[in-house]
């Protein structure tokens, strides 16, 4: 059964779950889309790393996405305009990337795979990076977790709390980089930042505490992850888009119930 990849495939969304849920909820609190944006477009730029020097690919795009977010974070701390810088620097990015794959010698290679994910070819390899990647992750947001939401709803309560919230910044967009690196094999670099924003968006129509929120949208995660697998499977369409269009439809039909409630 562990062989079949349908089940490596399920793992690897289920996987990527546990680490999009919580973050992807720090991701809508601080208004972060654009940030997750530039990150997974700059894997794209790793996977040319990767391809010209010999190295795994998840290393090379973990690296570029590591420059990109303390690059980010740091411009931040320095009070740049970020929606502007962001947009800059996702597309130059990405742009980057695509012309730098085209000058590797002797590389042939399907973008489309690292653009809009490849799950169905997840390896038992692949699957034991991305769990550990998002155990990482989960491991760091719930040792962080106060000083991160704490830092995330006022800033100057967490300086008088003696936190600092340009260090919660950086460790929320290193955790951000690390998820990149390992979900680029699932949904591809221009679908990583709605598999963060949808499930998380979604959760909040339904949650009261932030806790709840980041458990309901590791929860909505993985049944957009098996509805879009089912969805593949039955109408032959790519999986990875198929995984966002099932988490857009949890999200519609949140939505919907979240103002029914309210009203």
């Amino acid at each position: 059964m562990f062989d079949d990849f349908l089940v490596r495939a399920a793992l690897a969304g289920f996987g990527l779950s546990l680490a999009t849920g919580p973050l992807g909820s720090f991701v809508v609190w601080r208004r972060m889309a654009y940030f997750g944006d530039a990150t997974s477009h700059a894997a794209i730029l790793g996977v040319a790393l990767a391809l010209a020097t010999d190295l795994p690919v998840g290393l090379g795009t973990l690296i570029v996405a590591l420059a990109m977010a303390v690059t980010v974070a740091t411009l931040a701390a320095k009070g740049w305009a970020m929606d502007t810088t962001l947009g800059v620097l996702a597309h130059s990015a990405l742009a980057f990337g695509l012309v730098a794959v085209s000058f590797l010698p002797g590389v042939r290679t399907d973008l489309s795979a690292w653009l809009f994910g490849d799950i169905l070819a997840v390896s038992k390899a692949d699957l034991g990076f991305i769990w550990a990647g998002a155990g990482l992750v989960l491991a760091l947001l719930v040792w962080r977790w106060q000083a991160l939401l704490t830092s995330t709803l006022n800033e100057d309560l967490a300086h008088a709390s003696g936190l600092n919230p340009d260090r919660e910044r950086l460790i929320l967009v290193i955790a951000l980089a690390v998820v990149v690196a390992v979900a680029i094999k699932v949904v591809g670099a221009l679908l990583i930042a709605a598999l963060l924003i949808i499930p998380a968006a979604a959760a909040r129509a339904l949650s009261r505490t932030p806790e709840a929120m980041a458990a309901m949208a590791t929860v909505i995660g993985a049944l957009s992850t098996f509805a879009g697998l089912q969805l593949s499977l039955w109408q032959d369409t790519p999986a990875g888009p198929s995984i966002v269009t099932a988490a857009a439809l949890i999200f519609a039909l949140s939505a919907a119930l979240g103002q029914r409630r309210r009203r």
